[in-house]
Parts: structure tokens; sequence; C-alpha cells
């Protein structure tokens, strides 16, 4: 049997994937080890647009298309101002923390090694983060994720309160 190769299944998408991490469970069995892979996925558009995904296969490039379906299942919109977040913000998703603080035009992003494919996918490119407690790859992504979906113009937070902002 030929193994599968990656291929693009969706036609003109506008969105890029990134593979943040392989993953390979291995079953003891009689005749040896049987392995089992998982891929971790991030998918966005550099324009306001991201999502993370997970998948499963006994292959890895079938891993990996199984974790971009499911990454562009779960896209969500993220608001931005300019290159940056709006404002800071703290979220939490199991024992991961991670604090997002706007930063200065210039300064890029200032992220560790798995939160900056998912706030450069985004759009963002000035920010400063740090992540606090748990430095599983799952748990800082989604995260992370949680603390994008978190973020809020002026505008969006007056049309909420129904107040009128100069």
């Amino acid at each position: 049997m030929q193994p599968i190769r990656h291929q693009q299944s969706f036609e003109e998408s506008p969105f890029e994937e990134k593979v943040v991490k392989i993953y390979r469970c291995a079953k003891v069995v009689k005749g040896g080890r049987r392995f089992r892979f998982a891929a971790l996925v991030i998918v966005g558009d550099r324009n306001g647009q991201v999502g993370v995904g997970y998948g499963k296969a006994n292959q890895v490039p079938a891993a990996v298309d199984k974790g971009i379906k499911n990454a562009r299942k779960n896209v969500v919109q993220v608001s931005l101002k300019g290159n940056t977040i709006p404002h800071r913000v703290l979220a939490r998703y199991g024992a991961a923390r991670v604090i997002m603080v706007p930063a200065r035009e210039g300064t890029g992003v200032i992220a560790g090694v798995h939160l900056r494919p998912l706030l450069e996918l985004a759009g963002v490119r000035d920010v400063l983060t740090k992540s606090i407690g748990s430095s599983n790859p799952k748990n800082l992504l989604l995260a992370g994720l949680r603390g994008l979906m978190q973020l809020r113009t002026g505008e969006q937070v007056s049309k909420l309160r129904g107040v009128k902002v100069e």
C-alpha cells in the first residue's frame, strides 16, 4: 500500500496551515509495537481568522489532514487594533495560563515556540506574551485561542453597552 501524501483538498483556500506538534503513541502487541500518530495544527489567514485542530490517525499525513479539517471547523474571528491586540488579556485552559499585552509597532511577536504560530496566523504582528503554569502545547494553544476570542475593540464594547464613544 502506498503512503498517503499530504494533499491540498480544498481549492484556493485563504488559510495557511502550521503543524505545531506531532505526537506518537505506541501500543505493544504480540508482534511488536503499533504506532498511532496525532497532529496539533493551526490554520489562519493572517487577517483576523484563526483556528486550532487536533487529528489522530495511523499515519502522520492522515493525522495532519484530519487536524487541518478540524481546525477549519473551529475558525474564530479575532478583533485586532492595527498590528496588535486592543487590550491586555489573561486566559486559562486547564493548568495553562497565557497573558497577552499589546505592544508598540516594531516590537514583533514576543512569544514562546507554541504560541508564536497562533498569533502570527491570526495576523498579530506586535504583542508581548507570557505563559504561566503548564507548558503542554495543547493547553497553551487553547488558552491562547481563548484569549484571542476575549478581545474586543472600543467600538464593539460601546455597541454592546449602548454607549456612544467620541
